[in-house]
């Protein structure tokens, strides 16, 4: 596809209605997504001048947001979550060399991965080129086919955002060489897996499998981890837009530095409980088991430990319950849920703010601000967002209540704190055989 097909195709009926569905049915955002894919294509021409004239591929993957399952994956639970509107876009042509050349916005020099080397590199930790070789390593590993190509990515699916920005590149890294050298015959739990490994192995970051699954899967998907190696992945079909709500993440500042080890406290303390227990993990082990082992389990866990297995069990129990919710179309129950859910987390999780700065405690004080707020409309619902102690906190708010929330939230976090997604059912794509 040259650039001005892309140009006409764009403006095409096939593309409006793709474009609809991956960014919602605003006439305005439509026309924003036309100029980014458009000034995303001139780019790659800048950097690839040599490359202009030959075949070039657009491919999209979305971000993703935690619905439901607040730290419940880690030890075998369920989590709601859902492919979202924000996304990073890549314009690629193939290599006829075994060389994959990628530029990202933001990044000066591009990440250049040889593929006659697919052992993880130690320098390359943390880096875009970790992921790159991580990927094409396990999809040979895998029995598929690799080859070189060239790309420029752009993403609005900010890094820190809570929005799983690495899990949403390494898919759509996954899904290049995927459409490219193996027919698209990688199916989407696979290709989850194989970004989670390259970002466990290549980048050294533990992650589980929720964010590459939402990401690959778009839509609203139920995710069962029972079986980590075969989790269970049912999608829902419920239309958000229809309630008059919009789902909202509000970015309440704060660093994430220095936090690793909050976050591992969290699976490492449910599993202590479930191994005082006799058990591996909270997924086996009952809230009548807990509660009657509550004297031996202070002792030998201590409280925290115990809220934070408490939150497990009622919190994976809630997954169910807001999954039967939204197919019975009980959306109000549902907004319940969503509010007991952000109450657990609160309490009994924990993660909110870290103790190791408790004056600073944005994610509280939003918590705080926007649960009165709610109350005194007596609608709408709000929890912490993904893994917590700084960051972002989700929001389903009426719309006739949302000029005036934000409004409110700005004035504490500055302008532009308050992103308004909305849920794609589209997962990570092609974009040339859809228009």
């Amino acid at each position: 596809m040259t650039l001005n097909l892309l140009r006409q195709r764009l403006r095409g009926p096939k593309a409006g209605d793709l474009l609809s569905k991956l960014y919602g049915s605003d006439s305005q955002m439509a026309e924003k997504q036309i100029t980014r894919y458009i000034q995303a294509t001139v780019r790659f021409c800048e950097l690839f001048p040599q490359h202009i004239n030959e075949e070039f591929f657009i491919f999209s993957t979305p971000g993703r947001t935690e619905i439901g399952g607040n730290h419940t994956d880690h030890n075998a639970g369920r989590v709601l979550a859902a492919g979202i509107s924000l996304d990073a876009i890549a314009v690629v042509t193939r290599s006829q060399d075994s060389v994959i050349t990628v530029y990202s916005e933001g990044y000066p020099e591009p990440f250049i991965v040889g593929l006659e080397n697919l052992h993880p590199v130690p320098e390359e930790e943390g880096t875009t080129a970790a992921l790159i070789r991580g990927i094409a390593g396990r999809i040979k590993e895998s029995g598929y086919e690799i080859g070189g190509f060239n790309a420029y990515i752009t993403s609005d699916v900010l890094g820190g955002s809570g929005l799983s920005s690495s899990a949403c590149i390494e898919i759509l890294l996954g899904t290049i060489m995927n459409h490219l050298y193996n027919e698209g015959k990688i199916d989407e739990i696979l290709l989850a897996k194989i970004g989670q490994y390259a970002e466990n192995v290549y980048f050294n970051k533990p992650c589980g499998l929720m964010d590459q699954i939402a990401c690959a899967m778009g839509g609203l998907v139920a995710i069962d981890f029972k079986d980590f190696d075969n989790p269970i992945v049912k999608k829902i079909d419920f239309d958000f837009a229809s309630q008059n709500y919009s789902l909202l993440v509000v970015n309440t500042g704060g660093s994430h530095a220095d936090l690793t080890d909050d976050y591992a406290a969290v699976p490492a303390e449910m599993k202590s409980v479930a191994k005082a227990l006799g058990k591996t993990v909270c997924r086996e082990i009952s809230m009548a088991d807990l509660l009657r082992n509550i004297p031996r389990l202070r002792q030998e866990v201590g409280d925290r430990a115990i809220l934070r297995a408490m939150h497990f069990l009622g919190e994976d129990q809630r997954v169910v319950q807001q999954v039967e919710a939204l197919e019975k179309g009980d959306f109000n129950k549902f907004l319940k849920l969503v509010n007991e859910s952000g109450n657990s987390s609160w309490k009994r999780l924990q993660n909110c703010f870290t103790t190791k700065n408790p004056h600073e405690q944005g994610v509280t004080l939003t918590l705080s601000l926007t649960e009165d707020f709610l109350k005194g409309a007596g609608k709408g619902a709000c929890r912490v967002h993904g893994g917590g102690f700084a960051g972002t906190i989700l929001v389903f708010m009426p719309n006739e209540l949302l000029k005036e929330y934000v409004e409110l939230i700005e004035k504490v976090h500055g302008s532009d704190c308050v992103t308004v997604l909305t849920i794609r059912s589209y997962g990570t794509l092609c974009i040339n055989t859809l228009i």
